[in-house]
């Protein structure tokens, strides 16, 4: 796994992802999930790639159920890219690093 990939809490949150200053791909996920695993190096590579530009934080939704019903997390893999605090894209399941990179880039743009 990337040391650039976050893994974040009801407590680190919002300074982590809310207060960013670049664009947050956070990926909801949980140890049994299967897509969650499919998808994980992808977003890897993303955090290496994206470095500086734009983070990946990981949400363990079984862990952390509050942030999970927050955000109406109903299905993993969820995907929400944040901007300025606010969700700028939602993705639902397992999708390819492109379409994952395409939220990022939309962020950025």
């Amino acid at each position: 796994m990337s040391d650039k990939v976050v893994h974040v809490s009801s407590a680190d949150f919002e300074s982590t992802v809310l207060n960013s200053k670049e664009p947050v791909l956070v990926d909801f996920w949980a140890e049994w999930c299967g897509p969650c695993k499919m998808i994980a190096p992808a977003l890897d590579e993303l955090a290496d790639a994206y470095d500086g530009r734009a983070k990946i934080a990981k949400v363990n939704v079984d862990e952390q159920r509050e942030l999970a019903a927050k955000y109406h997390v109903r299905s993993i893999p969820m995907l929400l890219v944040f901007k300025d605090g606010e969700v700028k894209a939602q993705q639902i399941g397992a999708v390819g690093k492109a379409q994952l990179a395409g939220l990022l880039d939309k962020a950025l743009a």
